[in-house]
C-alpha cells in the first residue's frame, strides 16, 4: 500500500467512525491532492463555490 493509499484509508476510517462516511468523490479528490495534481486549497475552493447560495 502506498503512503496516499494509506492516508486515504485512515482519513475514510475516522470519517466513518464519525458517522460521515466519504464519497469516491472524496476519496478521488483526496488523493489528487496527495499526489500533487491539484491542492488542498484549490479543492476547498470548488466544494465552497459548488454549494455557495448566494
Amino acid at each position: 500500500m502506498s503512503e496516499a493509499e494509506c492516508i486515504l484509508a485512515n482519513v475514510c476510517a475516522t470519517m466513518k467512525m464519525e458517522g460521515m462516511p466519504l464519497t469516491d468523490e472524496d476519496k478521488n479528490r483526496i488523493l489528487n491532492c496527495l499526489s500533487g495534481k491539484s491542492t488542498f486549497d484549490n479543492e476547498i475552493k470548488k466544494i465552497i463555490e459548488k454549494y455557495d447560495r448566494k
